[in-house]
């Protein structure tokens, strides 16, 4: 029994003292595992620092990704000078050319109208008419007393030239009222033809202000006589503006209900005066309008020719960025053989149609980014997916 339990003892030890072991083996094993790992990584860092890892990006034809650069994918464009022109930008309202009131010259119910409201008229043609009956009346009468008095005084003029008959005096008053007489029936014909409300311009019988039966007077609006065959724009030019536009410059015009199409006018009136309400000039430019598209009270964009420059370098307006001292553009360039994005300050000229005229800042043959702009600052790798040229 004894040798049994001193058996078991022994057994007990041994069991123990492998088990110890065993975690004295992990834990030793961990520790060379941790010493490793971190004298690995002094060695790996070290050999980083020794071999130049930081300056691997900045060497010629390393990709800046491999150290965890950010890389902006750029188009850009190269510089060279062109033409500009700028013009002076307005909003115009078109007007007839002609548009015209037309009122009765005598007194008188209208007894009828010969030509229908929206009708083509030529000049000269008839639009309405006013009773005359009075006044034929009268011109007869004056026919007959003229006729009279125009024989009257032939024969009383033989008797005194030819025959020395008769007083001086009667010879004169006959021939002042022969001259009277013809004077009066002068005058009552052409009251008798102004009866007759004629247009003074050819154009459209637009509006009729009376209808049959109604009587008018002198100076009642009887119809409205409007030509279209050609038009005026009527627009200000603001102030500053004033010395560059000058009688017989062109303009060209362009309507919204005429998408694509550009017409081309005569300034044909400069203001003297400026507007004091709103600092312009005003300008009327003449358009001609054969097929009457152009319907006055319409609007129109006005484009005059302000000045033509020369080899000046223009960009596009969506390439410059506004900053806290004014413009700046982007351009292409390197940092070590590596190409980077470089902000370069621009002085803006005029500008027209999204594009803008740079008149310091560029010079020929600089690479413009023109794409990708917005996601880049002075400075930032950049990777060239397109080029063209600008100009």
């Amino acid at each position: 029994m004894h040798s049994r339990l001193q058996s078991a003892d022994r057994d007990g030890e041994i069991m123990t003292r492998r088990r110890n072991h065993r975690i004295t083996t992990i834990w030793v094993r961990a520790v060379l595992a941790i010493t490793v790992a971190v004298g690995g990584s002094w060695t790996l860092s070290g050999c980083a620092q020794s071999d130049g890892g930081e300056a691997r990006a900045e060497q010629p034809g390393h990709d800046p990704v491999s150290d965890g650069a950010r890389v902006v994918n750029v188009e850009v464009v190269s510089v060279t000078p062109t033409s500009f022109v700028d013009f002076i930008r307005i909003v115009g309202e078109v007007e007839a050319l002609n548009d015209i009131t037309i009122s009765a010259e005598e007194a008188g119910p209208i007894v009828r109208f010969a030509a229908t409201k929206g009708a083509w008229l030529a000049q000269g043609a008839l639009i309405a008419k006013i009773d005359d009956a009075v006044l034929r009346a009268q011109v007869a009468e004056a026919r007959a007393l003229a006729e009279l008095a125009e024989e009257q005084f032939e024969r009383q003029r033989r008797l005194w030239e030819e025959e020395q008959i008769g007083s001086e005096i009667v010879y004169l008053q006959l021939k002042s009222s022969a001259e009277a007489a013809r004077a009066r029936l002068t005058t009552l014909e052409e009251r008798l033809a102004r009866t007759e409300v004629r247009a003074p311009v050819a154009g459209i019988f637009d509006e009729k202000f009376v209808e049959i039966g109604e009587m008018v007077a002198a100076g009642t609006p009887v119809a409205r006589v409007v030509s279209t065959r050609r038009v005026k724009v009527v627009g200000g030019i603001p102030e500053r503006f004033a010395l560059d536009v000058q009688h017989g410059d062109s303009a060209v015009l362009t309507f919204d209900i005429l998408p694509g199409r550009q017409l081309t006018g005569t300034i044909g009136f400069v203001g003297t005066m400026v507007n004091a309400d709103n600092r312009t000039i005003p300008i009327e430019i003449v358009l001609a309008n054969p097929q009457r598209q152009i319907k006055p009270r319409m609007l129109a964009n006005v484009q005059v020719e302000r000045a033509r420059l020369d080899s000046v370098f223009v960009v596009p307006q969506d390439v410059v960025q506004r900053t806290e001292d004014g413009y700046q553009v982007f351009v292409a360039g390197d940092r070590d053989g590596l190409p980077i994005a470089i902000a370069r300050g621009v002085t803006l000229g005029p500008s027209y149609a999204n594009q803008v005229v740079i008149e310091s800042g560029l010079a020929r043959g600089d690479r413009l980014i023109t794409s990708g702009q917005g996601l880049v600052d002075d400075g930032t790798f950049i990777r060239i997916v397109q080029t063209g040229e600008e100009g």
